[in-house]
């Protein structure tokens, strides 16, 4: 016979039990409200966010009047979207390498005679360069095709003077997949280090491991950097798996260079660094756990892991920013995807500054003969 008692006894102890855990909460209660103000903010579309896109204006005229110029005109339509932020780039370089040395695929070129060519009613076509796995692409694409639309509507009764020639930067066409293998490979150099070490320096200081293991010949720098070493061990090896998932069952396109191992050695030992610190500056192993949580999982979507940083709202862009793994991925994109090598020196750069700040900070903070 079923016993109401003992149901609700049960659910007591239990619930009282669950309260008592801070992770279990964190993530039944407070996490799944993070992924839907992230997501929600990233796809709702109310977010007021611009693409930024590269442009070139090759047709400046002269012009007898201003009505004349209507590459200008179309310039300000597109500005007037509030969809794209279009970014200048002088009619003399050559648009394609440009984006590419900017680590960029969204580009506009309006060709010479333009103005000429729609005033005459003769058929015209604006070059519109992307990345068909790249959300922001499709928006510049249907954003110029829209603007495109209405010019032709206004003058010429909906009659497509004006069309889009699409192409993309690289002669060989990139996939999702070019692009989601360096986001894993940051996703890997960031979660092993960071989630092992808040849980064993929390724990080690918390059953006074650290205190025997001073009464050992071994210095809290060996016992650190032996950590450091194991997460580039273990970088590497999924880095290895991941590539070479990728292009067995995926076939992606990426370049594999020596550039790849100064991201290997030193984004574990930034995230080991980091995981150290939140574990040594946590009171217990539970609020290490929770700051843990907190300090990797924006990481984890806001860096451009899972999808382009340039789809977010401007906000969210400037929090990306500021994350360091967001550099990390970059820097790997830079070298696996674009091949631009003084844009991924300029990720590591910041990397090595963020590396050595965390770094002293984890060795000073670190009680080891104290706990």
């Amino acid at each position: 016979m079923i016993s109401g008692k003992r149901i609700l006894a049960d659910f007591k102890v239990y619930s009282r039990g669950y309260l008592r855990n801070r992770i279990g909460l964190f993530f039944g209660l407070v996490f799944p409200v993070i992924l839907i103000l992230i997501f929600g903010a990233i796809f709702s579309g109310n977010s007021g966010g611009t693409v930024d896109v590269y442009m070139q204006n090759q047709d400046s005229g002269p012009f007898s009047v201003p009505q004349m110029n209507v590459a200008g005109q179309f310039l300000k339509a597109l500005n007037a979207t509030h969809t794209l932020k279009v970014i200048m780039v002088d009619p003399s370089l050559d648009l394609p390498k440009y984006l590419a040395d900017h680590s960029a695929s969204d580009g506009i070129i309006i060709p010479a005679g333009f103005s000429a060519n729609y005033l005459a009613a003769h058929q015209v076509n604006i070059t519109v360069f992307g990345n068909p796995a790249s959300t922001s692409s499709s928006i510049v694409a249907g954003t110029v095709n829209g603007v495109s639309n209405l010019f032709n509507l206004q003058r010429f009764n909906g009659t497509s003077v004006i069309g889009l020639t699409q192409t993309t930067v690289n002669t060989q066409q990139t996939k999702y997949i070019d692009f989601l293998i360096p986001g894993l490979i940051g996703f890997s150099i960031l979660v092993s280090p960071m989630f092992s070490l808040t849980n064993i320096s929390s724990e080690y200081k918390k059953t006074k491991l650290f205190k025997q293991l001073s009464l050992t010949p071994l210095t809290k720098m060996e016992w650190l950097l032996s950590k450091v070493m194991w997460y580039i061990v273990l970088s590497a090896i999924s880095f290895v798996l991941m590539v070479t998932v990728g292009i067995l069952a995926f076939d992606a396109h990426i370049t594999l260079t020596i550039w790849i191992l100064p991201f290997l050695l030193i984004g574990p030992t930034l995230f080991a660094a980091l995981g150290m610190l939140v574990g040594t500056v946590s009171k217990n192993p539970e609020t290490a756990g929770v700051v843990g949580n907190i300090v990797t999982f924006p990481m984890m979507f806001l860096s451009g892991t899972f999808f382009p940083i340039s789809i977010m709202p401007m906000y969210l862009q400037g929090i990306a920013h500021v994350l360091p793994l967001f550099y990390v991925i970059e820097g790997i994109n830079n070298v696996m995807v674009y091949g631009n090598i003084g844009a991924a020196l300029a990720d590591m750069a910041i990397i090595l500054v963020i590396t050595a700040v965390v770094f002293v900070a984890a060795v000073r903070l670190f009680k080891w003969r104290e706990d």
